[in-house]
């Protein structure tokens, strides 16, 4: 049985636009070096008065607008951050006070860039139960605020945002039949044997501070490469269809060399992935959904296509969910 379908998108960008230049002028670093390494151009940077959860409910507001659904019939919030408002309560929370949606069940999901996924999986699986019939998924991150801006191999890669979607649960059309728009598989993986290789030095238990991002990033593209071709294979192993028969690809954007290298192992055209990675640089959790919003609303990305999304972070954590539009 197809899963929950997918009723709108939308994102939110901060108001401060970073150019590579602008970041030129702050760390040894230079325009060509960014780009040739991470194809990245420019990012946005949170600044006063913008929070993960600013960002979380400007993105909320536009995928309910999108979708044509008000507030209230949000019964279920999961947001995807490794940059929360406050160590609690969840972030979550406050996207739904300021939707007034209270009541609904209302959580955050750590995993990093993956995090977005691995929300949209516990959304779905949620959905089927009955839990609720509608559900906002929200990926949002600050990065801005983890990033030591001393490290130029780290700082200029990422970015702040926020992306979400409305889910509405499973449906049957007047026969009864299962629809066939929705969320047809979705796998999900971790390995903590690789914590060292991409994690933030610093935690309320650990080191009573917040820390900053640390990265081993020869060793994060191999096994960014090798694991997200695994699990994309997976997917299309389980619904049964191949990789000519996926209308776009939207991937986390990390660093343009890794989806180019993924989308040549699956054999899938360049042509076919969504790629955001130069304008919006890497925003974590963020990074899917804004990519998958902006496809839709420049018309890439339309009704009945078939899409699969991918990521993988932190932890290391992975997954991919192959949905129809």
């Amino acid at each position: 049985m197809t899963g929950s379908r997918l009723l709108g998108t939308g994102s939110a960008l901060p108001a401060n636009r970073v150019t590579n230049a602008d970041l030129a002028a702050r760390v040894e670093t230079s325009d060509e070096w960014i780009i040739e390494r991470t194809g990245i151009r420019q990012r946005y940077i949170a600044g006063e008065g913008e929070t993960t959860s600013t960002l979380a409910i400007a993105a909320a507001r536009a995928a309910l607008e999108d979708a044509g659904v008000e507030a209230s019939s949000i019964g279920l919030i999961v947001l995807a951050t490794a940059t929360p408002d406050n160590t609690f309560p969840a972030t979550a929370t406050k996207v739904q006070a300021a939707l007034g949606c209270n009541g609904g069940v209302a959580f955050d999901v750590a995993a990093v860039c993956s995090g977005f996924l691995y929300a949209l999986a516990t959304a779905d699986s949620l959905l089927r139960t009955g839990m609720a019939r509608r559900a906002l998924v929200i990926g949002a991150e600050t990065f801005s605020r983890i990033l030591d801006w001393e490290d130029r191999t780290t700082c200029v890669l990422f970015g702040d945002g926020a992306g979400a979607v409305v889910l509405e649960a499973p449906d049957t059309d007047a026969a009864g039949n299962p629809l066939a728009a929705g969320i047809i598989s979705t796998r999900l993986h971790a390995d903590g044997a690789h914590h060292d290789l991409l994690y933030v030095d610093g935690g309320p238990s650990s080191t009573q501070t917040t820390g900053h991002v640390r990265m081993k990033g020869r060793e994060v593209f191999r096994h960014a490469v090798v694991n997200l071709s695994s699990v994309l294979e997976e997917v299309l192993e389980d619904a049964n269809v191949s990789a000519s028969q996926i209308d776009w690809v939207v991937p986390h954007q990390a660093n343009a060399r890794i989806l180019d290298a993924t989308a040549k192992k699956l054999g899938i055209a360049p042509d076919k992935v969504v790629v955001t990675v130069q304008d919006h640089a890497n925003t974590s959790a963020a990074s899917v959904p804004l990519a998958l919003d902006t496809a839709r609303r420049d018309g890439r990305i339309k009704a009945g296509d078939l899409v699969m999304l991918e990521a993988m972070g932190g932890g290391f954590t992975w997954g991919a969910s192959l949905i129809r539009m």
